[in-house]
This record gives C-alpha cells, sequence and structure tokens, in this order.
C-alpha cells in the first residue's frame, strides 16, 4: 500500500471501516481502541476520526458486522485511558509543550479554543467537548494543564465518554441501515463532522463578540 492511500485510509477509516472488518476480522476490534485511544490521548492527533467513525460502527454493529457488547466497552475504556494520560501530560508538561507560538503540532488556536470553552462551562466542558472535535483532544490536556482536580476530571470524563459511545454508536445502529444513509454515507458523514463542530464555531463568534 502506498503512503498516499495509507494515510488516506487512517484519517477517513469510517469510509473504509466495512471493507477493514471484511479483511482483517476481530483485528478490528483493536484497530478502532487504539485509533480512539490516540484521538482522545494525544494531542499530537485531533484529525482522526472520532464522531463519524462511532456512526459506522454502529451502522456495521446492526448488521452484525461488530458486536456491540465488545465494542462499545472497549472504546469506553479506551476512550477513558485516553482523557486519563492527556489530563496527566497537560498536568506535567502542558505547559512547556505550549510555550513556542509557531509549532505546527501544538497550536495556540487549538488551545486558546478550548479554554474559551472552560471559561464558560467550566468542568462541563470535559462531558461538552467529547461532541466537539480538536476541542474533544485538548480538553483533558488543558483540564491537566489548569491543574484540576483529579477526581472531578475523572467523574466528568467518564459521564462525557459513556454518553458519547453510547449517543453515536446507538444513532449508527438505529439510523446507519436506511437506505438513504446507505446510499449517501459520505454525505452523511460530512453532516455529522458539520454539526460535531457547530458549538466550536458558536463559542468562537461568541468570544470574538465580546
Amino acid at each position: 500500500m502506498e503512503i498516499s492511500s495509507f494515510i488516506d485510509l487512517f484519517l477517513h477509516l469510517d469510509k473504509y471501516l466495512a471493507d477493514l472488518v471484511i479483511h482483517y476480522g476481530s483485528w478490528v476490534y483493536g484497530i478502532l481502541t487504539i485509533i480512539v485511544f490516540c484521538e482522545t490521548g494525544l494531542v499530537i492527533t485531533p484529525f482522526l476520526p472520532g464522531d463519524s467513525l462511532l456512526f459506522a460502527i454502529g451502522a456495521l454493529c446492526a448488521v452484525g458486522s461488530l458486536n456491540p457488547f465488545i465494542i462499545a466497552p472497549l472504546l469506553f475504556i479506551a476512550a477513558i485511558s485516553g482523557d486519563n494520560l492527556n489530563y496527566w501530560f497537560g498536568r506535567t508538561i502542558g505547559s512547556k509543550a505550549f510555550s513556542n507560538p509557531d509549532s505546527k503540532i501544538f497550536k495556540q488556536s487549538y488551545l486558546q479554543k478550548t479554554q474559551s470553552f472552560y471559561t464558560n462551562y467550566g468542568s462541563k466542558t470535559i462531558v461538552i467537548a467529547r461532541f466537539v472535535p480538536i476541542v474533544r483532544t485538548f480538553a483533558p490536556f488543558v483540564a491537566g494543564l489548569g491543574k484540576m482536580n483529579y477526581r472531578v476530571f475523572l467523574s466528568f470524563s467518564v459521564g462525557g465518554a459513556l454518553l458519547w459511545i453510547i449517543l453515536l454508536i446507538s444513532a449508527g445502529y438505529f439510523f446507519g441501515q436506511i437506505e438513504f444513509v446507505k446510499k449517501n454515507f459520505s454525505v452523511v458523514v460530512l453532516a455529522i463532522i458539520a454539526i460535531s463542530i457547530l458549538p466550536a464555531i458558536f463559542e468562537t463568534f461568541k468570544t470574538r463578540k465580546y
């Protein structure tokens, strides 16, 4: 496989998930677990698919290609573990990681966007951020950076992960097999992504307004 093809597969895994299940079988459970862990646990991978991937997983659960009673707990554990890793990264090396304003990896704009969420929603940001791409990746990091009480962080992290996994996999399970959705899956994926980033867009305009 060429590098460009591999990158396309990795970034658009939600679109190729059915093919991966056919070719790799049970290994897909491990692959998906690692991806969700990285998307939530590493600030250098906010580009990985999240919401749309969970929707696609739900759609495949509906037709028996994936077992929801296996994949859902695995992804829940991955999300919590990723959050915790990210939190402790932020708590221990957070200030150093974002010390360079010109960094292409640790972008100041991502950090500022997440901080604006904390300003408006406080600790609830951990839950809300689950449904907002990029902010989802940086919220635990900023919580650690700001020395949020760990027990408070963990309780919101568990609640947010539970809602995120259940709601999006359920949405894919119940709506993923609708004929329109099946024929226009790429459009549906784009719509999910667009809806996911609406809170971030709203916060951006709200911040600029005031």
